[in-house]
């Protein structure tokens, strides 16, 4: 028997094509009740694959470009004065959505990128005195530009912290990029998709994921790996308690992505380069220093930490 998170996953690799390891961890980011941030050059994909999630999910959708002239309140939304009962009125910006793709976000200055911080770890925005909560589900997906491209703001590690996981998509292969080139424009495609999973029932697998059994051995490994990047030479700033909090919600939504009521060792490990990566500042001031040292950094620790028998 099918079972639903099978058909989500095979509906949106229909459109974005070649990077099932790609589409996994976005849906185990998406079941951890997280936020996922992607890093690569303009034009692999990655508007593509944030509109099919939010199309095959029946969530509200909205892409939010970012640039250096932004403020705030282009994403969260204004008090508006009405004349006629001389209230101030909310209009709500366009981070009131389910689904929002925060494109380029590391083009518009730290004042705006600090914006999202409350609605990213809250669900909520506070605005002149009162809050305003966000719908449920509520996931932000951010893109960036490598540092070296010009015209950007380096993400600071506050608000690197609130992404579950980074992820890179990179160029398709040949095969694959021929079925791109069939599909015509990506975008296009994944307008056209319908919704396979209803956006409750989404709600419903992020409180079984809550449920996933994890052992003690189990949560102890990802602890051993958490306490070594904050004791390992060259590192001046190891994962926070965010970053193992996240680590184990991903462990639990990968166990349960693959039908398991327990997380085991095996789910750790394969999610703690994307989930541990971004949060590690080396000395010198560098988050990160450039994705692929921050990877390395981490896969190497993955192998000097005893696994759990």
């Amino acid at each position: 028997m099918t079972r639903p998170l099978d058909v989500l996953q095979a509906q949106i690799e229909k459109v974005f094509v070649g990077k099932t390891e790609v589409v996994q961890h976005a849906l185990v980011t998406l079941l951890a009740g997280g936020h996922f941030l992607v890093e690569d050059v303009p034009g692999v994909g990655k508007t593509t694959l944030a509109l099919a999630l939010a199309r095959s999910l029946g969530c509200s959708f909205q892409r939010v470009q970012f640039t250096s002239d932004m403020m705030p309140s282009d994403i969260l939304g204004v008090s508006i004065l009405n004349t006629r009962t001389q209230d101030f009125e909310f209009r709500p910006g366009p981070i009131f959505h389910q689904v929002v793709l925060a494109d380029e976000l590391n083009r518009a200055t730290p004042r705006t990128q600090s914006a999202l911080l409350e609605c990213m770890n809250e669900r909520q925005v506070s605005l002149d005195g009162r809050t305003h909560t966000l719908p449920e589900p509520f996931f932000v997906i951010a893109t960036q530009n490598p540092h070296e491209h010009h015209g950007t703001f380096p993400l600071p590690e506050s608000q690197l912290d609130r992404f579950t996981m980074r992820l890179s998509i990179g160029y398709p292969d040949a095969r694959h990029e021929k079925t791109i080139l069939a599909l015509g424009t990506q975008g296009d495609a994944a307008r056209q998709l319908t919704p396979c999973v209803a956006a409750a029932d989404l709600n419903a697998w992020i409180q079984k994921v809550r449920a996933i059994h994890m052992a003690a051995p189990v949560d102890d490994y990802l602890l051993a790996i958490v306490d070594a990047t904050r004791r390992t030479e060259g590192i001046s700033v190891g994962a926070s308690p965010r970053g193992a909090i996240a680590l184990r919600r991903a462990a639990q939504a990968r166990a349960f992505m693959e039908g398991r009521d327990h997380a085991t060792p095996d789910d750790v490990k394969l999610l703690a380069v994307p989930v541990l990566a971004h949060r590690i500042l080396f000395d010198g001031g560098a988050l990160g220093d450039t994705r692929a040292a921050a990877e390395q950094t981490i896969a190497r620790l993955l192998h000097e930490v005893a696994v759990p028998l």
